[in-house]
């Protein structure tokens, strides 16, 4: 998206697995309601790299090293951070979740006013069922109508070499069969090459 001049600020999910779309479906339907409250947050073993909005930390300006991060997973929603909380040696993980609540906090506000101001809106999900599609079409609906709305959603097909397209036939839902690699550059250009922001 940022590739595509497409991504002008961070989103509340940004960086962050979410294994099912069910459990952002709830998330949406909740309002994002006790998203990330400590008393549901658990350390996982595995860690990846601190990143500030996107962009990779350096300890002390080093550029030959990165700032590591825990992976911290949300139990009430299954869904996990992955560069939000960096390691700090002799650190509790939880010493900087005051300030990165209050980052969410203010993605999140400034998530709900895009929806509200914005007349066209487009959702874009990697990998999702038939159903879990048509429940997020009910949630969106509800929540952004008279607003427009288009979720582009792209499952992987392993050894597939170009973008195809299904047909759902859901309302406001596009479905594109996807080369098995979230990095394939070439086809997020073909995909993104048309769009545009209308209100950044």
């Amino acid at each position: 998206m940022q590739r595509s001049n497409l991504r002008t600020f961070s989103m509340p999910l940004d960086w962050m697995i979410t294994y099912s779309l069910t459990d952002v479906n709830r998330l949406y339907k909740n309002r994002f309601q006790n998203f990330m409250e400590l008393t549901n947050l658990q350390m996982l073993d595995e860690t990846h790299f601190f990143l500030e909005d996107g962009v990779p930390a350096y300890p002390n300006g080093n550029k030959n090293a990165l700032v590591k991060s825990y992976f911290i997973r949300d139990t009430f929603y299954n869904i996990i951070s992955v560069h939000d909380f960096p390691i700090a040696l002799g650190k509790h993980w939880s010493t900087t979740y005051p300030s990165y609540k209050a980052k969410l906090d203010l993605r999140i506000k400034r998530f709900w006013d895009k929806l509200i101001s914005s007349k066209k809106i487009l959702f874009i999900r990697w990998f999702a069922t038939y159903e879990q599609a048509v429940e997020l079409q009910a949630i969106l609906s509800e929540i952004l109508t008279p607003n427009e709305f288009t979720v582009l959603i792209l499952n992987p097909v392993s050894e597939l070499t170009s973008v195809r397209e299904i047909n759902w036939n859901i309302n406001n839902i596009c479905v594109l069969e996807f080369p098995d690699d979230m990095n394939d550059y070439d086809s997020w250009d073909y995909i993104l090459k048309d769009m545009q922001l209308t209100n950044p």
